[in-house]
């Protein structure tokens, strides 16, 4: 090694002497430019030096002309979107859901993207939120599938289903089993995006102000419940309405209802039915699994760059498992709160169950029979469902 590098100096040095002995003369270059050509480093480009001009600036490496800065990727321009709600800001979990599109797009893009939430009703009623983006007139929109049934009755199917999958398994068939490609050809045929952006844990069956202890006991009641759970309670002789979350108190105290349909533990806890209705029923047999939605304009969604469209899909994504874990975790200390309060906790006896069970397919018959679409997404779910319990009885304890 130490003989190489001897080699390499002595080299230069001749290399240099040669040069300025023989080929500068010839040449006739003052040999101030030779040495500055020396001077320079390897990553700077080579400067002509003229060879009639002997009087031409010593070149050193401090005056070498600096190399440009190469350009870096050009920045996404500033994009703001509005987004309207269907639900209110100060609700634990879906109301969280959605200040978490917020708050996350934010951070995610450094500031290039913002989608500003608003409350129900700030920028458009939340039943008109569908014709909004579909016509442009709001960016996007935080909802339930559920609340367009009326429009389009197949997607009643990709948020509580009574009787339906778990979460899990609900999923798997979302994102594997063709149901995403069903939901989103819905929606892109009404110039709409739509992605699932949030979930909540397994419903509850609601408040009532008498207990219910057989089928018979459902005739003639009154119930504020919506989607295709209200379509089976009214099998079973149910009187069933819509009531928002404002006028619940009102609608007991005036007769309106005897019961009332919400969501889970930690949200019912905000809104205080037990005043009026002290028997909370459970299982939440229409609706072992909840669904939310984020709805873009589709031609927004078009021009979004790829990079934005992909946190967007991220963020939903994280929406999801937020939204289950954590309300699988709020709903223990809720109960132990309720109870607190004098809620009577009950379960359903077999016998109404399997009431409950027999409607629910009277309205799936009823369903498949007025809407194409729904019985082709029925049948969707319904096929994996049955290779899917082949799985779940092998792997599962």
């Amino acid at each position: 090694m130490r003989n190489v590098v001897i080699g390499i100096v002595f080299g230069l040095v001749v290399g240099v002497a040669i040069g300025n002995g023989v080929i500068a003369p010839r040449l006739q270059t003052p040999a101030t430019a030779v040495k500055a050509s020396l001077l320079l480093p390897a990553a700077v480009p080579a400067v002509a030096v003229p060879a009639a001009t002997a009087s031409a600036p010593r070149l050193t490496a401090e005056a070498a002309p600096a190399v440009p800065n190469q350009p870096g990727p050009r920045p996404l321009a500033a994009i703001e979107w509005r987004m309207a709600s269907a639900f209110s800001g100060d609700l634990p979990q879906v109301g969280a859901l959605a200040k978490r599109i917020e708050r996350n797009i934010e951070s995610i893009s450094d500031g290039s993207f913002k989608i500003t939430f608003h409350e129900p009703g700030a920028l458009v009623p939340p039943l008109k939120m569908f014709n909004a983006v579909r016509l442009g007139a709001i960016d996007a929109a935080f909802s339930s599938p559920t609340l367009w049934a009326n429009k389009l009755p197949a997607l009643q199917l990709f948020s509580a289903i009574p009787f339906g999958p778990p979460l899990k398994e609900y999923l798997a068939w979302i994102y594997f089993g063709g149901g995403r490609e069903i939901f989103q050809d819905l929606y892109r045929k009404n110039g709409i995006h739509s992605l699932f952006c949030g979930a909540a844990a397994p419903g509850t069956a609601g408040w009532f102000r008498k207990p219910v202890r057989t089928p018979a006991d459902f005739k003639g009641m009154t119930m504020a419940m919506t989607g295709l759970g209200a379509k089976v309670l009214e099998k079973l002789g149910v009187s069933t309405t819509q009531v928002t979350n404002a006028d619940i108190a009102i609608a007991f105290e005036n007769g309106l209802i005897d019961s009332l349909a919400l969501a889970q533990p930690a949200s019912d806890i905000a809104l205080g039915p037990e005043r009026q209705a002290r028997y909370y029923y459970f299982p939440g047999w229409h609706q072992p699994a909840a669904l939310f939605e984020l709805m873009v304009n589709l031609d927004r969604w078009k021009a979004l760059p790829g990079p934005q469209r992909v946190r967007i899909e991220a963020i939903c994504g994280e929406n999801v498992r937020y939204g289950l874990f954590k309300g699988e975790a709020l709903q223990f200390e809720a109960l132990k709160e309720m109870t607190g309060r004098g809620v009577v906790i009950e379960r359903w006896a077999g016998e109404i169950m399997q009431a409950l069970r027999d409607a629910w397919q009277r309205v799936v018959s009823d369903e498949i029979a007025n809407d194409r679409i729904f019985a082709r997404t029925w049948s969707s779910l319904s096929e994996f469902r049955q290779d899917y319990e082949i799985w779940r009885e092998l792997s599962e304890l």
